[in-house]
């Protein structure tokens, strides 16, 4: 097969990172102690008392997810350490505290964070469509191709089942796996949002703690980043002629990069068109109008056909564009596999993926060559640090997906800052759509095209008390 390489840095003691990365993973306590100079039993108490969410009201809000829901999860330690992390930023997840108090309240985050998604995850017939009854398909409104698209089950599309039962520790277990063609590997629990969500709360808690920022602590001691380049990631825009202002917005915010996620590919007058066609349109005079040296993107998010991908990719490699994503759906490796062999320019394929397993065979089989994932959906943290790591002892970059509020950016970026493979930073633009009333910091590209590593404690973006106050209409214990 004719394997090439993707436009990606190699790094040296890219194995040393590896290494590191996958010690503070199997004992992440003892890598937070390590990252400050003491025992671990010198750490706080950190045995969980109290589970609890902050219902917010987010009506004024511009909500780059449909599922999000305003829910800021709270896990407080006898030490009085409080980890956060949003909820339904990705998919519905209905009665987390109902599965939060018997799994995690007694006890100690110690014994918690190395093992709650440490798993393989479940098995299927291969990435998107591989998923439990009752999984919502594609991308929402914003997706084109997966939007309406679930997979067998009683669940309607867009909402996640709750837990078997209140004590239960997967979502997804049991009764739930009957007839979806997975099983788990491991003790799996992958896609779980209720574990996900827990583990970014943790390693929050496990940060405040050492007052270190995450990716030091995932770091394992390596030097890590203090910056990545930034690009904007545009939305889903109604015609072709509003690709070119946008891009040239971005440009003169000092962004690197832009990433077209294409619209309908109309114009805003005349006859119907095939959207592939308008899409065409779009990248020839988005390149026409930053120039031959800004770093372009095209992510159509699944919603092509063999052909049409062909068709768009043999253009994006005749316009030195920087890669091609999500081009056809994930579950068809054939394509995939055809596309990467074909053309010049990397595809980037991996948000639809949701066990280490899937990602393992995707990877075997030369059906990507940048590997993507969203935190949510592989584990929280922990998960996405291992994904992360499967494509560096491949000789692949990773390229976590940013899109969402501030907690939801700020678990992408730390993985970004550890990972030895990770070059770029997604940015929703407008970049404003990612900002949340109870945190004043914001995510915006510094003059030279960066996004400044985060130096408080944990996710490193404090919460403001008073705004939060302001917007928070009950809290559920």
């Amino acid at each position: 097969m004719n394997r090439k390489t993707s436009r990606r840095n190699f790094i040296g003691t890219s194995t040393g990172f590896a290494a590191a990365g996958l010690a503070s993973l199997a004992n992440p306590i003892a890598a937070a102690a390590q990252s400050v100079g003491i025992k671990p039993g010198d750490l706080p108490d950190l045995t969980i008392k109290e589970v609890k969410v902050y219902v917010t009201d987010i009506s004024g809000i511009h909500k780059l997810n449909s599922p999000e829901t305003g829910e800021l999860l709270s896990i407080v330690t006898n030490s009085g350490i409080e980890g956060n992390y949003t909820l339904g930023d990705r998919y519905a997840t209905p009665g987390w505290l109902d599965w939060a108090k018997p799994v995690l309240v007694g006890k100690n985050i110690m014994q918690l964070l190395p093992t709650l998604t440490s798993t393989t995850g479940m098995k299927g017939p291969g990435g998107y469509d591989a998923a439990p009854a009752g999984r919502p398909g594609g991308y929402g409104a914003a997706g084109g191709a997966g939007a309406a698209r679930g997979t067998g089950g009683s669940g309607a599309a867009g909402a996640a089942r709750p837990p078997a039962s209140p004590g239960s520790h997967s979502a997804f277990e049991g009764p739930q796996l009957q007839g979806t063609g997975l099983s788990t590997r491991g003790g799996g629990t992958w896609p779980n949002y209720y574990t996900a969500a827990a583990d970014v709360c943790m390693w929050d808690i496990l940060g405040k703690a050492v007052n270190q920022p995450i990716y030091k602590i995932l770091s394992g001691g390596m030097p890590t980043k203090d910056r990545i380049m930034a690009y904007a990631s545009s939305q889903h825009l109604p015609t072709v002629e509003d690709y070119v202002p946008d891009v040239l917005k971005a440009k003169a915010l000092g962004y690197r990069g832009y990433k077209i996620h294409p619209g309908g590919g109309q114009h805003a007058t005349g006859p119907a068109i095939p959207s592939y066609i308008g899409h065409m349109e779009e990248i020839r005079e988005v390149r026409k109008a930053v120039g031959d040296e800004f770093a372009l993107m095209h992510d159509p998010v699944q919603r092509y056909n063999r052909f049409e991908a062909m068709t768009v990719g043999r253009l994006l490699d005749e316009l030195n564009y920087a890669w091609f994503e999500d081009p056809v759906r994930t579950t068809d490796q054939e394509g995939l596999i055809q596309l990467c062999a074909a053309l010049n320019l990397p595809i980037h394929v991996g948000e639809f993926i949701y066990s280490i397993a899937d990602f393992a065979e995707y990877i075997k089989r030369d059906a990507l060559d940048v590997v993507r994932l969203i935190a949510d959906n592989v584990g929280g943290i922990s998960g996405a640090m291992r994904v992360g790591l499967l494509a560096d002892a491949h000789g692949l970059e990773c390229t976590p997906h940013n899109w969402g509020n501030v907690p939801d950016m700020a678990l992408h970026f730390h993985v970004e800052l550890a990972l030895p493979n990770s070059y770029w930073f997604e940015m929703p633009f407008p970049e404003e759509y990612a900002d949340r009333p109870e945190y004043k910091d914001k995510f915006r590209v510094n003059k030279d095209g960066y996004i400044i590593a985060p130096t408080e404690p944990g996710l490193g973006y404090p919460i403001d008390r008073d705004a939060l106050d302001k917007v928070t209409k009950r809290i559920d214990r």
